[in-house]
Formats: C-alpha cells, structure tokens, sequence
C-alpha cells in the first residue's frame, strides 16, 4: 500500500528483508532502493562569512526559480544535484556563517533528498511520535513522564502488573516491552473491549500475548463484593445475541412468507402448461432450495463462530477474575481520561502490600482529591505528587544551547507505596490510646485549673 510520510510517499514492498536501521532511497515511481554509501571527498576551505548582518532576507537571493526546480526533478535529477545548484546561485550563501551555512545545507537536503531510515520500533520513538503529532490521542502524556511511571512502578521481568488506561495502548505497550514478554499484566477497560492501536506499532511476538489478560471496569465492584459471573459480558457479546435472534425470527418470518407466496399462486395456475415451462418452473424452485440451504448453513456457521468466541472470551474473562482474586499485584499503573480517584480506590484492593502504584493525570486538582482520600483512607506511605520541567537542549560542535521552544507542561505523577491496612480499630480505642499517650505533667495540670 501507498505510505504518506512528511510529503513523501512510497511503497515499502523493497523493504521487507532488510535489517532496521538501514536506509532507502524514494526513486520515481515511489519504489524504496537501498542508499549506497558514498566516500564523502575531502572538500576545499569553505568561503564564509564573519557574520550575517548584511544578509537581507528578501527573497531574491536565489536564481533558480520554482519551475526550474521542477524541471530538475522532472529530468530525474537527485536531490543531491539539486542542493548543490541550489548553492551555488545563492548569492548570499559564501557571506553566510559557517554555522548558518551548515544550517541551509541540512533544510534544502530535507526538503529535496528523498532518503528514509527504517527503525526499530520502540517506547521512546512511539511516544516521542505521539506526543508531537497526536498529543489528545495519549492524553498529552510526555514521554518523560512515561519513563518516570515506568521506574515509580518498578516494572520489571517476572512482575504481575495491573494497567489501566486510555492512551490508545501506548502505556500498556510500554509496560509489556519493559517486562520482555516474562510475567502477567491485568489490563483494566471501559466499554466493549480494550484498545491497543499503539501496541501493535511495537511489533511484539505472539509468545508476548500470552499473558496479557484483560478485564471490564464494569465488574471490578461485583468481583470485590464475590457475586462476580461470567454469565453476563460487556455489551458486545449482549447485542450480538440479540441481533442473532432477531435475525433468526426474520429468517423464519421469511421463510413462512416464502412458503406462502409459493403455495398461493398453485390454484391459479392454468391446466395445460408446456412441457419447456414446466423444466424452467423446476429448475428455478431447485435453484431456490439450495440458495436457502447454503444460507441456512452460512448462518449455522456464523452462529457456530460466535459462540465459539463468546466461549474464549468467557475463558479469557475467568482467567484475569482468579489472578485479581488473588490480590497479589505487584504494581498499579493508572493513565486514564476519567477521574482517578475511584478508579485507583478500587484497583488497590487487588495490590500486594509493600508494592508501587504511580497515577497519572493530565490536571493536578484529580490527584489532589487522589491524595487527601488515600491520606483519610491510611494503607499508603511515601504518597508524592509532582510535575516534571522538561527543556531540550541542541547540542552540537560549538554551538550546544537550550532550544528556544520548550514544553509547556507534561501532566502530573502521584505515586506511592502500599501498606497492610489495618481495619477493626474502633474509634473509643484511638482515643484511649491517645490519652495514654499524653504526658502526666500535662494531665496534672488539667486537672488543677479552676472552673
């Protein structure tokens, strides 16, 4: 198929075989051609400029016009040929710094060459991807502040994480490549199903799937409580069986109506029918019964197919209900678009003690709610909520400086570990205890005061 990228398109059928990292030329008709490495040639001292305070920016240091441009690349010309005309009927170019000089060399050899590098997917790539051209999509998760949530959770081979969140997948592919494919994550969804359009861009191996479960947000309360069931599933397995037997009525309605169109027009019929009528009439009602017989069986087959996946996803439903049943998790990572604090009150019932659990939102009033709820609620220590400060910096030979463009701000991070709760502690005992704990000297003097 036809890829788009950066006002380039080409066809990546050449690129299957090769290694990542390795780089492809577009030809003319948009096929990929493995780039040749060429032996750069020692060139002459460049002609250059003091400074630029002379170069006025008119747009009439350039000879070559736009139709010239085209014609070049009509004639097959690449785009290396191009850049160097583009040099040299550049008046100004030779009265340019050298730094300004290398700067005009790299925008025209973007702009005209056109070579790609093919890389291996990875967490730092996908989300460097996202952030800067689908920001909403990851709800404007940077990707600093998801390396920070990877280190806060502890995400390691071996754990049992549970992951909820609505990041189209990113996270939940982060986590699984951190974990190396050894472990069990829990993913936590609303609605009908999970999403991972994120995940699938890593291109993990199937051997990673095995044991990444998933579970409804919708039967977290009935699984605490123990009247969890498998009989009742999210909504699309429900409105499939509906449209199955709505389907089965209008197929029998049909049918009968079928019936009785053919029954009706018998007595009509005249007496003496030609013998060709008679063969056509036969063969048009044996064509009929098997067009409803091979939709009768396509039907059957249909039915067959969803039972059958209804029945996996019951057995996939069973197996995450018993790893949650276990309360044993070894880590808690939340990045959703709804409100954390219920989300995360009910999700650490089903963590281990002496375990991490980093949140993230995008506003910092939700984790404030967050911290005061789990702070009443006791069963947490080391609760922390930050916000990172992000600036990125240039760095090249003699003219390393911070960019002039920086993040305005990448959300926030509400992490912490979870303690054994201690629950039955009356509230008569708190306060007997805390009188014991006061001083004597204190009690004396308490008692001495005058009415």
């Amino acid at each position: 198929r036809k890829i788009i990228f950066e006002k380039q398109w080409f066809y990546l059928d050449n690129a299957i075989g090769h290694i990542y990292g390795t780089t492809f030329e577009v030809t003319s008709g948009g096929n990929l051609q493995p780039k040749q490495e060429v032996e750069e040639t020692p060139t002459e001292t460049k002609e250059a400029g003091t400074d630029n305070r002379n170069i006025v920016d008119d747009g009439k240091s350039q000879k070559l016009t736009h139709d010239d441009i085209k014609a070049l690349k009509d004639k097959g010309i690449k785009g290396q040929e191009i850049v160097q005309q583009l040099i040299e009927n550049s008046t100004t170019f030779r009265d340019k710094t050298e730094f300004a000089q290398d700067k005009y060399i790299k925008k025209k050899k973007k702009k005209y060459e056109a070579v790609i590098t093919i890389v291996k997917p990875s967490t730092r790539i996908l989300s460097t991807m996202y952030y800067a051209r689908e920001p909403g999509k990851i709800n404007h998760l940077r990707y600093d502040t998801l390396a920070q949530m990877l280190t806060l959770g502890n995400i390691h081979a071996g754990n049992k994480m549970i992951v909820m969140e609505t990041c189209a997948g990113l996270v939940l592919g982060a986590v699984m490549e951190r974990m190396g494919g050894y472990g069990s994550i829990i993913q936590m969804y609303p609605g009908g199903g999970p999403v991972r359009a994120a995940t699938s861009c890593f291109g993990f191996p199937k051997a990673f799937f095995d044991n990444l479960h998933e579970f409804p947000l919708s039967k977290v309360q009935s699984l605490l409580s123990g009247t969890f069931t498998t009989e009742t599933l999210p909504a699309d397995p429900e409105e499939n069986a509906l449209v199955e037997e709505e389907t089965n009525g209008l197929s029998e309605e049909k049918q009968t109506s079928l019936q009785e169109t053919e029954e009706e027009p018998a007595p009509e019929t005249p007496m003496e029918i030609n013998p060709t009528e008679e063969q056509d009439t036969m063969d048009i009602n044996a064509e009929d019964v098997e067009f409803k017989e091979n939709k009768e069986k396509e039907h059957k087959e249909n039915v067959r197919e969803k039972q059958i996946k209804q029945w996996e996803r019951r057995k996939k439903l069973k197996e995450a209900a018993a790893l949650l049943r276990e309360k044993n998790a070894d880590g808690l990572i939340v990045a959703s678009k709804f409100h954390p604090a219920p989300l995360l009150l009910s999700l650490l019932e089903f963590v281990a003690p002496s375990r991490p659990f980093v949140v993230y939102c995008q506003y910092k009033e939700p984790l404030l709610e967050c911290y005061t709820k789990l702070r009443e609620r006791g069963g947490v220590i080391n609760l922390k909520l930050s916000e990172t400060w992000l600036r990125n910096y240039q760095v090249l030979p003699d003219r390393s400086h911070p960019k002039l463009t920086m993040s305005g701000g990448g959300g926030y991070l509400l992490s912490g570990i979870t303690v054994i709760l201690e629950k039955g502690r009356s509230d008569s005992s708190n306060s007997e205890a805390l009188k014991m704990e006061e001083p004597s000297s204190k009690r004396c003097k308490l008692q001495d005061l005058p009415c």
